[in-house]
C-alpha cells in the first residue's frame, strides 16, 4: 500500500487496466517477457560480492538498490541510525536490471525490506510508464517468489532540471506504480516526486548538483525525511 498523502487521482487507476501487456492491480505479474538487461553489470556484481566478503553485511538488512541516486547516497548509515541499511546501487541502471540481478542485489541478503530507485534512466532511453510498471512488477514477483512477504517500496521517479521534458512521463509512470502499489499487499510507494516540485510545477534546482540531475545534500536530506517516515 503506497505511503502518500492525499487520494490517487483517478485516472492513474484507469490507466493502469487500459495499458496493454500489463496486469490489472493485485492481478499477478505483468504478461510481457523482460526484455534483456540494459548493460553489462558484471563489474558492479563483482564488487558488491567483494564488499560481502571484505565487511559481510548485517542480517536482515533494509536493502537499497536500484540507480545512481541510490548509489551515490553515501550517507544511509548516518542518515538512518539504527537501521541496519544496505546499499545496493549500480548506476545507470534501469528497474529490469534489478530484475536480472535479483539474487545479487537483494534475495541473498534474505532482507527485511527491499526499496528501488530506477526508471529515471528507462523514461530518459525512452521506455513507456507501462513498461516501467511492468518491470516493477516482475521485481516484486521474482523476490516475493523467494521471499514471500516481504516489504517492497517503490522510490518515485524524481523530478529535475535537466530532464524537466521529462516530467509527463515521470508523472505518469509514478502515477502507475502508485495504483498498483495502493491495490497490492506488501508493496508501498514513496512520493519524492511532489515534494521536489517547487509551487509552478518545476523541479527544484537548490535539491541538484552541477549536472542539475542528480541529488545534492539538500535533496539527500529530503529524501532522508521522506524515506524515514517509510522505515518507522
Amino acid at each position: 500500500m503506497h505511503r502518500t498523502r492525499g487520494l490517487l487521482p483517478a485516472f492513474a487507476a484507469l490507466l493502469l487496466v487500459a495499458c496493454a501487456g500489463i496486469a490489472a492491480p493485485g492481478g499477478g505479474a505483468p504478461a510481457r517477457a523482460l526484455d534483456p538487461p540494459s548493460a553489462d553489470w558484471s563489474a558492479d556484481m563483482a564488487r558488491f560480492a567483494a564488499e560481502d566478503a571484505a565487511s559481510p553485511p548485517p542480517p536482515a538488512p533494509v536493502v537499497f538498490t536500484g540507480s545512481s541516486s541510490i548509489r551515490l547516497w553515501d550517507t544511509l548509515h548516518e542518515d538512518f541510525p539504527g537501521v541496519p541499511v544496505l546499499n545496493r546501487g549500480f548506476g545507470g541502471s534501469h528497474v529490469r536490471d534489478a530484475v536480472h540481478h535479483a539474487e545479487r542485489v537483494a534475495i541473498r541478503y534474505r532482507p527485511s525490506r527491499v526499496l528501488i530507485y530506477a526508471g529515471d534512466n528507462d523514461t530518459m532511453d525512452g521506455r513507456s510508464p507501462a513498461r516501467v510498471l511492468a518491470d516493477f512488477q516482475a521485481f516484486v514477483a521474482r523476490v516475493h517468489r523467494e521471499l514471500p512477504g516481504t516489504p517492497m517500496a517503490f522510490i518515485a521517479i524524481k523530478p529535475s532540471p535537466a530532464r524537466v521534458h521529462l516530467l509527463g512521463v515521470q508523472r505518469e509512470s509514478n502515477a502507475l506504480v502508485r495504483a498498483w502499489a495502493d491495490a497490492t499487499p506488501d508493496v508501498d510507494y514513496i512520493d519524492v516526486f511532489t515534494p521536489m516540485l517547487d509551487e509552478d510545477g518545476r523541479p527544484r534546482p537548490e535539491l541538484f548538483g552541477e549536472d542539475a540531475l542528480h541529488l545534492d545534500r539538500d535533496g539527500y536530506a529530503l529524501w532522508r525525511g521522506i524515506v524515514g517516515e517509510y522505515l518507522r
